[in-house]
């Protein structure tokens, strides 16, 4: 069975829940396009201040579903194309998303948790790379030496590890990290949305 997107509103904050328990959280282009429509809604509610993107369950996402990869669900382009428009939405949305990571992200997966504004993780989540002939979205996301690390040893990166690289906002206990999330959406709230909106479209004119 596909993993699903489910959303929930809870106060100011959009929280997307990433579902698919038999796959630990595996992406489809369903829930790829999910979230598209998601985030490009909360873009234009002006009640919604921040969006949390979460896993359900013991992990936050294992990459692509396998049955998901080369087939037209999402339309022209299958799953890479779907992927790559909820990278493109999360990164030029006014409104600050925010990662909370337990347990496995993996390449895709991995991908997604960086592609937020702030990632939340918890110490015991890791992250891993396992696709070397997909290596594009890993690069533009770090350094090049640790890319090449990861793509030549596959070695899973804690959480303390991306934290201590500024990769990851916050290291927070296990099972912490969606109400650590939630706090950091709270506290966003206050922030004017113009200025969030002003930093986010100058980190993407340079990415």
């Amino acid at each position: 069975m596909s993993s699903e997107l489910l959303t929930e509103r809870r106060d100011t904050t959009l929280v997307l829940t990433l579902r698919g328990a038999a796959n630990r959280n595996s992406l489809s282009a369903q829930a790829c396009a999910a979230g598209i429509e998601a985030i490009n809604n909360a873009a234009d509610e002006p009640g919604v201040h921040c969006i949390v993107l979460h896993g359900d369950g013991a992990h936050f996402c294992a990459g692509a579903d396998p049955h998901a990869l080369g087939h037209d669900e999402a339309g022209p382009g299958g799953f890479e194309a779907a992927f790559d428009g909820l990278i493109d939405v999360m990164r030029s949305s006014p409104k600050p998303v925010i990662a909370a990571v337990e347990g496995h992200a993996v390449d895709a997966g991995f991908v997604l948790a960086l592609a937020c504004d702030v990632v939340i993780a918890a110490d015991d989540a890791c992250f891993s790379w396992t696709q070397p002939q997909a290596a594009a979205a890993l690069t533009l996301q770090l350094p090049r030496p640790l890319a090449m690390q990861l793509l030549w040893l596959t070695e899973a990166l804690s959480a303390r590890r991306l934290h201590g690289m500024g990769l990851a906002n916050e290291v927070v206990p296990p099972g912490e990290a969606l109400a650590e999330a939630l706090r950091w959406g709270r506290k966003l709230a206050g922030v004017p949305a113009d200025r969030i909106a002003a930093a986010k479209e100058w980190f993407r004119s340079r990415s």
